[in-house]
């Protein structure tokens, strides 16, 4: 059968693949909005969960934080404090879940490979072949001071030791091999001859003997996800992900990102589909286009208070901004380059705060723009802001215009945020034909994704 052909662009018709983000890991989430519901209570979770599974989503999304953040010597309360461990609300929604994948961000840097391989394993398991990695690798030392090894890493070292990370954790889902469980109760053989591959690592960074505890999921390996951007990062997923949850939001970026990181397979050994690209994308929705704006101006109000755009700017400028008025211009000092904010302002915004000062001073010149109208353009500027319809054909152009593969979704609240995306643009997507009505029979999230499983041991025969 021919493939079919979108009406738009004459070529085959590509499928939009989506993700949904549990809100609550920065200033786009409104806690204070009386419709937010709590951030660390089961029921949040399980709301979210089924509404993104009534959505037929890929995969829900949980990030995770290690330390809370703080600022100026306080606890940064701004935005939303605490999240219960990843892997546990993970194994408690697969729970309450039968087809969604299940993906949870978990560093390489602050973990080790073996037991977080085996914990994504039993997830991996427990749900049927639905589990996913987000690999990150945890930039910073007020981080590292939660744990025993302490410290952090230099950039280019934390990209190795997450590349060999990866490499033992499939060592270890790959060393039961796929027929290895005989379970013959006749002869009392629980185990094929030769069912278990020993782990023999040794490595710059690991060093890892024995065998995995566990026989292999349907889907052999979870799925790994990657977030870095730098050219460490891209070369990281295309060497070792499955998908990258990337911040090139925007069509021409999201098109020279897509076909940087889409170029670089090859020399892997590996294909265009098997690695997928999906954005972080935040949404507004109005029956016409100047209600949906309106209600963006509103949200994005909400979403930085007064209070946030001043500690947005001293995440940056490094220095006391109390003073100044968030409705007024931007500070003419420069920043102090010894910094303020010990969690977010040098990772967030980039390693010279007086190149992002200059920068940020010329757009505001530019857009006659506040320090708060600033804030809330560089951090929660809506990505898609329009009716349904409207919304739906934004995602259909840039998926089938190679600037994304689909989308990782965020909402403003918790956990009904997904609410509305749910019942009105998914709808829209599946009568344009490039979104799935109904989840494959007996799918694993590779299967949903559409991305190949690293290569496999051989199959044995028992």
């Amino acid at each position: 059968m021919s493939p079919r052909i979108h009406p738009d662009t004459g070529k085959p018709v590509k499928e939009v693949h989506l993700a949904a983000h549990f809100p609550g890991v920065n200033s786009t989430t409104v806690w204070s909005d009386p419709a937010s519901g709590s951030q660390i209570d089961f029921a949040s979770f399980e709301h979210f969960a089924r509404t993104a599974e009534r959505g037929r989503f890929d995969y829900l999304f949980l990030a995770e934080g290690l330390r809370l953040r703080e600022h100026r010597g306080r606890i940064h309360d701004l935005d939303v404090v605490g999240r219960p461990n990843t892997l546990a609300v993970l194994a408690a929604i697969a729970a309450v879940t039968e087809r969604i994948g299940l993906v949870g961000t978990l560093s390489s840097t602050f973990n080790e490979p073996y037991e977080l391989a085996r914990q994504l394993q039993t997830l991996d398991l427990l749900s049927g072949g639905r589990a996913g990695w987000n690999v990150v690798t945890s930039s910073d030392a007020f981080t590292g001071a939660n744990f025993r090894r302490g410290g952090f890493l230099d950039h280019a070292d934390r990209y190795t030791r997450a590349g060999e990370f990866i490499d033992v954790a499939r060592e270890v889902w790959d060393s039961w091999a796929p027929a290895a469980l005989v379970a013959d109760r006749r002869s009392g053989r629980f185990l094929a001859d030769d069912a278990l591959i020993r782990i023999d690592h040794h490595g710059p960074q690991f060093d890892v003997t024995g065998y995995g505890t566990l026989p292999r999921s349907p889907q052999g390996h979870p799925v790994i996800v990657q977030a870095g951007d730098s050219a460490e990062g891209r070369e990281l997923a295309a060497a070792k992900a499955e998908i990258v949850f990337s911040l090139h939001s925007e069509f021409d970026d999201g098109r020279a990102f897509y076909a940087d990181v889409k170029s670089r397979l090859a020399s892997y050994g590996r294909e265009r589909d098997d690695l997928k690209i999906l954005p972080a994308v935040t949404f507004v929705l109005g029956d016409t286009a100047e209600d949906a704006a309106e209600r963006s101006r509103e949200i994005a109000l909400q979403q930085v208070s007064p209070q946030t755009a001043i500690a947005f700017l001293e995440q940056v400028w490094g220095r006391d901004l109390s003073a100044y008025d968030p409705d007024g211009p931007l500070p003419e000092i420069d920043p102090d380059t010894s910094g303020i904010s010990v969690t977010r302002g040098r990772v967030r915004h980039g390693a010279d705060p007086l190149e992002t000062a200059r920068r940020w001073r010329e757009l505001a010149a530019r857009d006659g723009l506040s320090i708060r109208d600033l804030a809330i353009r560089v951090s929660s500027r809506h990505s898609f802001v329009g009716t349904p319809q409207h919304v739906a054909a934004e995602i259909d152009r840039y998926v089938q215009g190679d600037a994304a593969d689909g989308f990782v979704v965020v909402g403003h609240l918790t956990p009904g945020g997904l609410d509305e995306f749910t019942d009105r643009v998914i709808p829209e997507l599946q009568e344009r034909g490039v979104f799935r009505t109904e989840y494959p029979e007996g799918a694993t999230l590779r299967d949903l994704l559409g991305v190949r499983p690293p290569a496999r041991v051989p199959a044995l025969t028992p």
